[in-house]
């Protein structure tokens, strides 16, 4: 075994890098061992040094990110602070210091993963990421590397635990967006300001990290369509489960039927309760993969949390150091597809549209109408008078599938009709 330790850098020690503090100094025996040298915990970065941080030698602990990482003696630099800035400017410089990084940091991997790729590769380091994407499940390596010799035509997901959850209360409870909201906050699965969650930001990033490693592609954020479910409400759950299906909060990304390019979404959607992401609970994460040889693979776990994120850095940390105990660096970017990512009114699929309509004859066919016109096919439709008698009618569409662009020009029209009073709800059915 290798007697110099291999130094790491530690840059945030919060949640989830207190977590990775703990660990590396409670298993240091057996991470030496699996790596084949010692590691050491060699500085710790932090905007408050004098908070008290259990286990954590004070002596470590430093306000100067930029001097830690540009110590020559640093091997591998964790970076768990999150945001862009000064997240990047610190792993850049890591890179030009000589330290491979480990980061759990989606939202800057998301909008600038090209570039920390390639200054990775100009500096002969490593970059790993897998705590970046649904926390402890082992989703980015397996993408990455055990599928590499395949073709994945299609991701879908449910990559944030907090929305899951609220989303799941409101299915089985029947509460309301707002009541199960507050249960997520008080139980702290939603931050007091839960707007990165339930508008679908943070499912965004991780989509476009996903997409690019799936299909051997650039991704960024801004290719990206998204739509949060903060408008999902209990009769769209009602309406679900007449269908026999649920809601969740998907990133789906396809590869186009001819292979010339790829979508990357994120938006509620309604899905069989057959399909196995319909099972999914509370504030767990699981991604369904087809791949052309493996066929449908699914990976399940805990998608945050300290312990379950830290796992995932102590991962990428034992790969980095075997690496550099072996003189060698892990895969890079593979982007060499250069597949154009396709608008979202490009995109394939099925609606399901809720409109409240005058209460009278003609109605059904005028609507009917509106939706040959944009050559949008019907599959079932269902109406309802009000009871309160009000001169109104419930009318549920779900449609046969169609480009997405020609079904919202449908809404579009629909709205324009003197017998539609409103539209209640929009919403996309997948996983068929």
């Amino acid at each position: 075994m290798r007697t110099r330790p291999l130094k790491v850098a530690l840059l945030g020690c919060g949640v989830v890098g207190s977590e990775v503090a703990r660990i590396m100094t409670t298993h240091a025996d057996d991470l030496a061992a699996r790596i084949g040298a010692p590691v050491e915990l060699a500085g710790v970065a932090v905007r408050r040094p004098s908070k008290v941080r259990e286990g954590i030698d004070p002596a470590l602990v430093t306000t100067d990110a930029t001097a830690l990482v540009k110590r020559g003696d640093i091997d591998v630099v964790i970076e768990v602070i999150g945001g862009v800035e000064p997240a990047r400017s610190l792993i850049t410089t890591a890179f030009e210091h000589g330290a491979s990084v480990v980061s759990a940091n989606k939202a800057l991997l998301a909008e600038d993963g090209a570039a920390l790729h390639a200054a990775a590769e100009e500096h002969g380091r490593d970059l790993y990421y897998e705590a970046a994407v649904a926390g402890a499940i082992p989703l980015v390596r397996p993408l990455r590397e055990s599928l590499a010799g395949d073709k994945v035509n299609r991701v879908l997901g449910i990559v944030n635990g907090t929305t899951n959850f609220i989303l799941d209360k409101m299915d089985t409870s029947g509460a309301g967006y707002s009541e199960a909201l507050d249960e997520a906050t008080a139980l702290g699965y939603a931050e007091a300001d839960p707007t990165a969650d339930v508008e679908g930001f943070d499912a965004a990033a991780k989509a476009a990290i996903l997409a690019g490693i799936a299909f051997h592609t650039r991704v960024r954020l801004d290719d990206v369509y998204r739509e949060g479910m903060t408008e999902v409400s209990a009769a769209d759950f009602a309406s679900a489960k007449r269908m026999g299906c649920t809601i969740k909060l998907l990133a789906i990304l396809e590869r186009a039927a001819d292979g010339a390019s790829v979508t990357a979404r994120v938006h509620p959607a309604m899905i069989p309760l057959t399909h196995p992401l319909a099972s999914v609970r509370e504030a767990y994460n699981a991604v369904f993969v087809e791949a052309e040889a493996a066929g449908r693979l699914m990976f399940y776990g805990p998608g945050a949390g300290g312990s379950p994120t830290a796992s995932a850095v102590l991962g990428d940390l034992v790969a980095v150091c075997r690496n550099i105990v072996a003189e060698t660096t892990g895969p890079g970017e593979s982007a060499y597809t250069r597949l154009p990512v396709s608008h979202m009114g490009e995109v394939v699929t099925r609606y399901h549209i809720s409109l409240d309509v005058a209460d009278k004859p003609g109605v059904l066919a005028q609507v009917a109408t509106v939706f040959a016109e944009h050559g949008v096919s019907i599959d079932t439709v269902r109406q309802q008078g009000r009871p309160d008698g009000d001169g109104e009618a419930s009318l549920v569409v779900v449609t046969h599938r169609a480009p997405d662009a020609a079904l919202s020009g449908t809404v579009e029209a629909l709205r324009q009709l003197d017998t539609v009073r409103g539209v209640a709800s929009i919403m996309r059915v997948e996983g068929e």
